[in-house]
């Protein structure tokens, strides 16, 4: 059924338009988008506050959620952190799975989030066997968008050592098929359907030996999908790197066929020159996520220096510590501030569009993320009125959503023209905080 909405003001890239009509088809694609419109048309739904296209989670790992608070409790680093991660990753089952899953996407729908790239390698039970259903654990973080109302791509990730030539873990047992065909044959069971896209993922060059690299990037080359690749989160896995092959993370991916434009490195955090060089050059994406690599420690990576080389930008919100796409996108200009002390390195359109139709394409959704005829019924309305954002000129927009806006600002999330989030309140998840609760109280034991 085609439907009317009316937007008080939306962001028609890169400006903000008042009065802005968006036509929906059948077929939840963006019919018509006229601007001027003073008054909302008959039989509108409308949308008071700023419209923005839908915001783009380029990067999720969903049971991180059940992380939060817990982790930043006193000190440490990304190595302790990672144990504590294991820890809850060991209780999950398809069933929990979904139920955290569920309320993490909806938490995400609240915040604006339309499409949210997974990075999902939790595949099998405890100790390696297989689930009687290989995909189990994916076709329950499948079932659970669907649910929420998001869109999703499932990035199954290949995860197949511990280290440059070592066994898994205990803990890594279940994150690995044995081997990179085999991860391909698991993979090429799960099928695309309405508001999903199945992609790749390697999980890192320490986790995928570098003979098998080729065979995961060929997977998503012959399926036409994203490959995303965690890339020099830390200096220990540069420094590994260099002692097994003699080169960079970065380098060894370029070798073995990985790099390219479907491909999405994420962090890309500790890089030389001649990494950014190559990854700009492939034209292959950088998803940065600030809080996450701020909460460990990690670093502030070379965002302005990637772009500039060819690298498109995404934004994601990665472990969870917090889930805010405006907050990302702040995050990375100011992040660049505090390295460089100059200010202004992205315009405001620029930021959003790195929060929108940057990270639709780096999950493989080419017609997402923009207000335009032909593209997909994705957008979401954020309050011009609360205490974080009243006050600026309407035209300022862009800049109010960006360097003020929080996610419990946004007011209405439509996904293919339906609305997910009405007035602040999730339509199909009523409510939210309570599942959260609930389903991370079960995780903790």
């Amino acid at each position: 059924m085609s439907v009317t909405y009316w937007a008080q003001y939306a962001w028609l890239d890169p400006v903000v338009e008042p009065g802005v009509v968006l036509e929906v088809s059948a077929e939840g694609l963006l019919s018509a988008v006229r601007k001027g419109v003073e008054e909302p048309p008959p039989g509108s739904v409308v949308l008071r506050g700023l419209t923005l296209p839908g915001l783009a989670n380029a990067h999720s790992h969903a049971f991180h959620r059940a992380l939060r608070g817990t982790v930043q409790v006193g000190s440490g680093t990304f190595w302790t952190w990672r144990e504590v991660m294991y820890q809850v990753a060991s209780r999950l089952t398809p069933e929990s799975y979904f139920r955290l899953a569920r309320a993490v996407y909806a938490e995400m729908a609240l915040a604006g989030v339309t499409v949210v790239g997974e990075f999902h390698y939790l595949h099998h039970q405890p100790g390696g066997r297989p689930y009687d259903d290989p995909n189990a654990m994916g076709e329950a973080l499948l079932a659970a968008a669907g649910e929420a109302g998001v869109r999703l791509t499932l990035l199954d990730t290949a995860y197949l050592s511990s280290g440059f030539g070592a066994a898994p873990s205990a803990h890594q047992l279940r994150f690995s098929d044995g081997s990179a065909e085999d991860w391909a044959a698991r993979v090429s069971g799960l099928k695309p359907r309405d508001g999903v896209r199945i992609g790749a993922a390697i999980h890192s060059v320490r986790a995928v030996p570098a003979g098998e690299l080729g065979t995961v990037a060929d997977w998503a080359r012959a399926q036409g999908a994203p490959l995303h690749v965690h890339l020099s989160e830390q200096t220990a896995e540069n420094e590994a790197c260099l002692a097994a092959h003699g080169c960079t993370p970065t380098r060894l991916l370029a070798d073995h066929g990985v790099l390219g434009p479907s491909t999405t490195g994420v962090h890309n955090t500790h890089l030389t020159p001649e990494d950014i060089a190559l990854l700009g050059s492939s034209g292959t994406g950088t998803c940065m996520c600030p809080t996450t690599e701020r909460d460990l420690a990690d670093g502030i990576g070379p965002a302005a220096a990637l772009q500039r080389a060819g690298s498109p930008l995404s934004l994601g919100s990665d472990s969870h510590a917090v889930i805010d796409l405006f907050e990302e996108a702040r995050a990375m200009e100011l992040n660049e501030r505090l390295r460089t002390r100059t200010r202004g390195h992205w315009t405001a359109a620029a930021l959003l569009r790195a929060a929108s139709a940057d990270g639709y394409a780096a999950l493989g959704w080419s017609s997402g993320g923009v207000l335009e005829p032909g593209a997909l019924a994705d957008f979401t309305c954020v309050a011009l009125d609360s205490v974080r954002t009243a006050g600026p000129l309407p035209r300022l927009g862009a800049e109010t959503a960006v360097f003020a806006a929080a996610a419990c600002d946004v007011r209405d999330t439509v996904v293919g023209g339906r609305q997910v989030v009405r007035d602040g309140a999730h339509v199909s998840v009523p409510d939210v905080a309570g599942e959260l609760a609930a389903a991370v109280a079960e995780l903790r034991g």
